[in-house]
Order: C-alpha cells, then structure tokens, then sequence
C-alpha cells in the first residue's frame, strides 16, 4: 500500500528547474531512501512531499487526499520532517526540544497532561537519550544531538518519518548507531520513512525502496536490490564497483572502482 504519492511534480527556483515531472510512490511501513549526487534534487523532493515548496505543477497525494488542502497541523500529526539545518538552543535542555514535538496536538489553552509525559518518555527511550534527560544542547555530540532530534520527531506520534541526510557530519560509529535506531523504528514501531542518504552501501543495509535521481529527474525507482545494478552506478553516480555479497548482513555491498566520466 501507498502512503504517499507525487504525480508530475515540477518545481522552479528562479525560473530554473530543480524538479522535472517527478513521479513517485512511497510504500507504507517500508525504508525508501532517495539517492543521487550533490544538486540532483533529493531535498527538494522531500520538502515537496511535506508541501514546504511551492509546485509549478502537478500534486502530492497523503493516502488519496492533495496535501494542500490538508491543514498544516493536521498534516503535522502524520508526517514528521527533520531537515539538515536546524537552530540549536544552546540554553534549552533535552527534555524541553523533546517536549516539543507535543505542540501540533495541543490545543490552545493547554496544560501539561500524563498522556503527554508518556509519549515524551516513550520517544526518549526509543532514541536512547534517556540518560541525556537533563544535558543541554549545547554540551552533546553530534550523534548524540542527532538522536534528541528524532526523538523529538518521535514526540509528534506521526506514522511518517522524513529525514534528510541523518548522518551527514557524523562519524562511522554515530552514522551505525542513527541508521540502526531507524531500522528498529522501521521493524518495531512500523514507521514508514523516507530519507536522503548519500552513501550507497548505507542504503545496500537499510533500505527496502530506492528512488535515484539525476538532474531533477527520476532515473528508477523500486526496490533497491532490483534496481541498483551497473547501469545505475555508471549513470546516476558515475562509478564503476565491484558488486559482492557480505557474508555477515547478507545483502550486496559496492566496492568503487574507478570514476567514469
């Protein structure tokens, strides 16, 4: 089942064009990354599905119903969005940014309630943070940031999880421990999530679907392992690799070779 659908959309920025008659279908309770080299238009596509970019032309369907006429608060409660850029407080706790993925359910004259108290707990348990409880912003590491980010994502109850390049910035053990926390997402929680990634054999060990993109354009989308071959390492990120099995995570792994221009 689809959850989310993109039909001919088409964006300009400056009378250029970032998104040419983009095509796409997310599949409910499945990982979908978006992959492509830098300029290709994967974080435009996301803020497309979120409705955070203005279409020249064509719609983005949530479960049959044109996002534009959902209102932005309703919209909140289904998807969650963590975009690359993100002001830090440096004088506000974890607890309190946590906190605030409660705000598209409160109402206008709100009080703090128990249900609210055990959804912030359930999100900072599920992201591992809860020992973070009381640290400030300011004094974490980046995976560490990285984590209190989603879990803050996790206090909005939406089914939808957005995420745009997670482990950009990160080291190898943080980039592990944030992709393992959405795949336990994933398989637990049956979160559907779409996510910006740029290392390929990131998205060889996570990811059910992939949609690659080049030049604004779809180049193929579908499951990964059927439609990550040669010719899509050649013309979307113009490698040749050698393509093996790993023997511990069972799932093929590339090995760039060389550039192809």
């Amino acid at each position: 089942m689809n959850c989310l659908v993109c039909e001919n959309l088409y964006v300009e920025f400056n009378d250029k064009a970032i998104l040419k008659n983009i095509n796409v279908s997310i599949e409910k309770g499945k990982i979908t990354c978006i992959l492509g080299q830098n300029g290709c238009g994967k974080t435009t596509l996301l803020k497309a599905i979120c409705g955070s970019v203005k279409l020249k032309s064509g719609q983005v369907t949530l479960y049959g119903k044109n996002i534009k006429k959902i209102k932005p608060r309703e919209l909140s409660k289904t998807l969650s969005f963590l975009t690359q850029q993100r002001n830090l407080i440096s004088d506000l706790k974890v607890e309190d940014l946590v906190r605030y993925g409660r705000y598209t359910h409160r109402k206008i004259f709100y009080r703090r309630n128990n249900e609210d108290e055990k959804i912030i707990n359930w999100a900072m348990e599920k992201a591992k943070i809860n020992h973070l409880r009381h640290r400030y912003l300011n004094n974490l590491s980046g995976g560490e940031c990285q984590r209190v980010w989603i879990a803050m994502a996790l206090a909005q109850k939406t089914e939808i999880l957005i995420l745009d390049e997670p482990t950009t910035f990160l080291d190898v053990s943080h980039q592990l421990e944030i992709l393992q926390l959405v795949n336990e997402l994933n398989l637990k929680e049956n979160l559907t999530v779409i996510m910006v990634l740029h290392d390929i054999n990131e998205a060889a060990r996570y990811c059910d679907n992939a949609i690659l993109m080049k030049n604004g354009e779809v180049y193929k989308q579908g499951k990964f392992t059927e439609i990550m071959d040669d010719y899509a390492l050649n013309e979307v990120f113009n490698i040749s690799a050698e393509r093996i099995i790993h023997e511990d995570i069972k799932k093929e792994i590339y090995y760039p070779l060389k550039t192809i221009r």
